[in-house]
């Protein structure tokens, strides 16, 4: 990895927005094309990112940080990796289900998803299944992933599921659930394909699902 590439990934990592602008611009100023910046200098930031979450070397606030640089970064390669056909890892359609309106688990599982490389679509909170529905015939995901804090919201899970199946959708994508009350057992017992216990497990079974 040549120096710029390691000083833009250290500044994802440091959560560094303005450096991790800075150093974006001055590679493409070079020349360098966008899917190589993103893979050489803004992957491998948030990979480390992942991995000291983790550890629990890094903690909440500091993930967020490296992800808002991330995106920063990200902000202004979209445009050319758009252009020039860059494909994402693959899609993920997310949301705290219907009845839930809690974010930050949700939001902590896109951002570090996004910095994976993967096309994050964010439904927000108080997703119903349907919206879910409409989301998965609209975007084609790769992943449908379901957040929820309450035991009484987690049932919600159930109903998107059965949703996806009487849509004709469930075997396109690959179902992930998470959340405090949520458990490996309860999302098998829906149906779906994977649980995460946090934002970091999170992506890693994303990769697992896709095989990517």
């Amino acid at each position: 990895m040549s120096d710029l590439y390691r000083d833009l990934s250290d500044a994802v990592t440091a959560g560094n927005t303005e450096t991790t602008k800075k150093l974006v611009n001055q590679a493409l100023a070079e020349r360098t094309g966008a899917q190589t910046v993103l893979e050489r200098g803004l992957l491998p930031g948030m990979h480390v990112v992942g991995e000291r979450f983790r550890s629990g070397e890094m903690f909440v606030p500091e993930v967020l940080f490296a992800a808002r640089a991330m995106r920063a970064g990200m902000e202004i390669l979209r445009p050319l990796l758009t252009e020039t056909g860059g494909e994402a890892t693959g899609t993920v359609v997310i949301g705290t289900v219907q009845g839930d309106h809690h974010s930050i688990g949700k939001n902590l599982v896109a951002m570090m998803l996004e910095g994976a490389g993967y096309r994050v679509v964010d439904l927000g909170i108080d997703v119903t299944p349907q919206t879910f529905v409409q989301a998965v015939s609209e975007h084609k995901p790769d992943i449908v992933a379901m957040s929820a804090l309450l035991t009484t919201t987690m049932l919600r899970m159930a109903e998107t599921v059965n949703a996806l199946k009487d849509a004709g959708m469930r075997d396109c994508v690959k179902i992930m659930a998470g959340g405090a009350p949520v458990t490996d057992e309860f999302v098998k017992n829906i149906g779906g394909d994977g649980y995460a216990s946090n934002a970091g497990a999170a992506v890693d079974k994303a990769k697992e699902l896709l095989g990517r």
